[in-house]
């Protein structure tokens, strides 16, 4: 590959000003592949942020920066030492790859240069449409993460946005049936094998296992009050806002508080296993497309239009 190579990428310059132009790329070493993008996903926790400026204290946060940690593509060279080959259609989880641009967390652009041991090849049941569904993998590993090799499941999940959906999804197909609340009526389409209602309906008190992923910071003591003795809340939102509780209600119920962090490769075989099985499905999960070059409108809607559950930019017609 030359030492040249460059790529078209969504650049975040700085807080709300967004540009998609030209960056050169790192050369990719023997260990790594070169991958064109086809689909990249636009993360309404992580990347609204990032985008609001509003994102906490984070290694590797500088502007400007390339977005992007739910990318699909097929690689179109590969190292000796890669481990890959030339034609497989992969999951990219972002790439560093753009010199003194960061790569935070850079999947968003029409070519990446990454170790081949970051990628994964995509499950044959998300083949179709050049794997746009591909993008899901990393919020789908994010809730195997939180729930998927932990007993009991949630049986109460906060927010009917993806990762809810995730989350309920996969705890079903471990055989729960949780209960969702959702306030957006909007959003209480979509249930399959569990329930969304309005949480001013939901008179219970003994949830085992609440998981938020609101990612509001105030939403603790609602929540420690539903709980049951010994119960847990999981945190697997981000939050922007410090988190506190009063101690007396928690104590009473021996409040047990995790926090889920990010996803591991393991995570993404988990949900890889579940997709093949004919366990998981991603259908229904995006609802907007744009292409590329209108990257900056597609992060307006994907952050302010409740309609937009998943928004995703198509990088197959940019000229790489």
């Amino acid at each position: 590959m030359s030492s040249d190579m460059n790529t078209l990428a969504v650049v975040l310059e700085q807080p709300e000003q967004l540009a998609v132009r030209r960056l050169d790329l790192t050369p990719p070493s023997p260990a790594d592949c070169v991958v064109r993008i086809h689909w990249s996903g636009i993360s309404t926790g992580t990347e609204r942020l990032l985008w609001s400026g509003q994102m906490p204290p984070f290694p590797g946060l500088s502007y400007p920066l390339v977005p992007g940690y739910e990318s699909v593509g097929e690689i179109l060279s590969a190292g000796a030492e890669s481990g890959r080959q030339v034609g497989e259609r992969v999951f990219v989880p972002g790439a560093r790859c753009y010199g003194e641009v960061a790569g935070l967390f850079g999947g968003a652009s029409s070519r990446v240069v990454v170790p081949g041991q970051r990628l994964m090849t995509l499950p044959e049941t998300l083949a179709a449409d050049d794997g746009e569904q591909g993008v899901l993998m990393a919020l789908a590993a994010t809730a195997y993460h939180v729930s998927g090799d932990h007993s009991p499941q949630p049986d109460l999940i906060i927010g009917h946005g993806v990762l809810g959906r995730l989350l309920a999804r996969i705890a079903v197909a471990q055989g729960g049936s949780p209960v969702v609340w959702e306030r957006n009526a909007d959003r209480f389409v979509g249930a399959d094998g569990y329930q969304v209602i309005d949480p001013a309906s939901d008179e219970r008190r003994d949830y085992g296992c609440i998981c938020d992923v609101s990612g509001d910071s105030k939403l603790l003591d609602i929540l420690i009050a539903r709980l049951a003795p010994g119960g847990e809340i999981v945190l697997a939102g981000f939050y922007e806002a410090p988190l506190s509780f009063d101690f007396p209600p928690a104590f009473m119920r021996q409040l047990r508080l995790r926090v889920a962090a990010e996803f591991k490769e393991p995570d993404l075989l988990a949900v890889k296993a579940l997709l093949e099985s004919g366990r998981l499905s991603f259908d229904g999960l995006i609802t907007h497309r744009l292409p590329a070059e209108q990257a900056a409108e597609a992060y307006v809607t994907a952050f302010s239009d409740p309609s937009c559950l998943k928004m995703i930019l198509d990088w197959r017609q940019v000229d790489v």
